[in-house]
């Protein structure tokens, strides 16, 4: 099997990459996606034949998946690319393509969502583990080669330690030291001539399993971030609105009776978002919670503001219409009208018994306009 090693993507998350490094890269990825395939082949063949078959299909699908999205993100930098023919806007969408998230089949087997880079060190770690668990290396060319891969796994083990967190730093740096001790001592007894076969395959999978944990870990933490600052920018939303709906609420009691009994939530007493990655969800519902209870506090106080400002509009019409048939200085229509324009603008107003004031006064029209038609007329035929 070739020397698979996942090339160094340039740039960064927010940084934009040169023309010439994109190039370089390419080149090394179209390399990297080439030699992997080929690795992924003839590990899949041993696969099939082995008696560990069961054991490693997970990571061979594994493997398979990252492949295929590292190959597909691939073909898209080379179409953003076009050769080199690229200006600044080119090379910013570049290096989202190279440092975003694989949203895809492969981030649904992981469990996480990971970069480009990420998937091909995730990738590298995954081949060396099935590698070892298969026995694909017995030459001494090829213990020499899994050596010089593990160095190189060390350095990323390192960059990796130290993005971790000051809780978990001291852990992962005692994981990196014990493996750093392992690959120096098989890489001392390569170099005697002895037989370094039984003690590769274990010192791999070790390797694997940490890099893999420390990347997850730092995919999740990041997701944590993310959840977190999103969490924050809801409550904010949340303390805004209960202002507002407060002030709805003051303005409902202050205007209707009966005013609706809804309490508006208090947003203070959530606290803030948790920093514990395994608190956040539950808090996530609280606030969804308190979010449901303050569209039904907003909507009835809402509600019962606008009744009232309906029977205004009805009353304003009704007037209107009297003035038009000529009987609003009718006493029964302007008793009628004064009684139910009254009780509107108490403060609170009885908004149902203002709907039966409202009903009476058209119904006076009704029974005004009627007689109005005889009453100009004279006399009707006999």
């Amino acid at each position: 099997m070739s020397d698979v090693i996942a090339p160094t993507a340039p740039g960064g998350v927010a940084q934009r990459p040169t023309p010439a490094a994109v190039l370089a890269y390419l080149g090394e990825l179209d390399a990297w996606v080439a030699g992997r395939r080929a690795e992924l082949d003839d590990i899949d063949a041993a696969a099939l034949t082995s008696p560990r078959r069961d054991e490693v299909s997970g990571d061979v699908v594994l493997s398979m998946a990252l492949w295929k999205s590292v190959a597909d993100r691939r073909d898209q930098l080379n179409t953003a690319f076009a050769g080199g023919r690229v200006d600044a806007s080119d090379l910013d969408r570049i290096a989202v393509l190279i440092w975003g998230r694989l949203d895809t089949a492969a981030a649904t087997a992981a469990g996480v969502a990971v970069s480009m880079p990420e998937a091909c060190r995730l990738s590298d770690a995954l081949a060396g583990a099935l590698r070892a668990r298969l026995g694909l290396a017995p030459a001494v060319e090829e213990s020499a080669r899994r050596v010089r891969s593990l160095k190189a796994q060390l350095d990323r083990l390192c960059d990796q330690v130290a993005l971790e967190p000051p809780t978990s730093r001291p852990t992962a740096q005692r994981q990196l030291d014990s493996l750093t001790a392992r690959v120096a001592d098989v890489a001392l007894r390569l170099e005697r001539g002895g037989d370094v076969g039984g003690l590769l395959g274990p010192l791999e999978n070790d390797a694997a399993r940490t890099e893999r944990d420390l990347i997850v870990g730092g995919v999740r933490r990041r997701e944590a971030r993310d959840q977190f600052a999103a969490l924050e920018r809801l409550r904010a939303d949340l303390t805004t609105r209960e202002a507002h709906v407060t002030a709805l609420a003051d303005e409902a009691v202050a205007t209707v009776l009966p005013a609706p009994r809804n309490a508006v939530p208090d947003v203070s007493l959530l606290g803030a978002a948790p920093t514990d990655p395994g608190a956040l969800a539950a808090y996530g519902d609280r606030l969804a919670r308190v979010g449901q209870a303050m569209d039904i506090a907003e909507q009835r106080y809402a509600a019962a503001l606008a009744s009232r400002s309906a029977l205004a509009d009805r009353l304003a019409a009704a007037k209107v219409k009297a003035d038009a048939l000529g009987v609003a200085g009718r006493p029964d229509v302007r008793a009628a009208g004064q009684q139910a324009q009254e009780l509107l603008d108490r403060r609170p107003s009885p908004v149902a018994v203002v709907e039966h004031l409202v009903a009476a006064y058209l119904a006076w029209l009704d029974l005004e306009g009627q007689a109005a038609p005889l009453s100009r007329g004279g006399r009707s035929a006999s």
